[in-house]
């Protein structure tokens, strides 16, 4: 059974760095597409950024520059990188995970996998 767990979340300050991480274990694939997704409240759950195996990643446009996404394949995880940090990134952000890519970047076309972690909360303070 894969579980996503990740972890890094917290409250800062506009301006400031946070890394998320996100861990994928328990299945049998050796590697697996994982992205970051994020739902402010009231607002639909995002897409924010996604890693294929192959190390090939694609960002939400107006994301791409502030947050980096990446990845250890010897500790199975996932990180983004969050730089620049505004009140608007203000949101739950969940780790997503799937044996097949979550993304086609030439049809810009994105899609949720089927592994899901349980969130992170990110503040950021103005």
């Amino acid at each position: 059974q894969v579980q996503v767990t990740e972890s890094g979340g917290g409250l800062v300050q506009a301006g400031d760095s946070l890394r998320l991480s996100c861990v994928v274990s328990g299945g049998t694939y050796s590697c697996y597409s994982t992205g970051w997704w994020r739902q402010a409240p009231g607002k639909e759950r995002e897409f924010v950024a996604a890693i294929r195996c192959d190390d090939g990643t694609y960002y939400k446009d107006y994301l791409k520059g502030r947050f980096t996404i990446s990845k250890d394949n010897a500790k199975n995880t996932v990180y983004l990188q969050m730089d620049s940090l505004k009140p608007e990134d203000t949101a739950i952000y969940y780790c997503n995970a799937d044996e097949n890519p979550l993304f086609n970047s030439k049809a810009r076309v994105v899609r949720q996998g089927d592994y899901w972690g349980q969130g992170t909360q990110v503040t950021v303070s103005s």
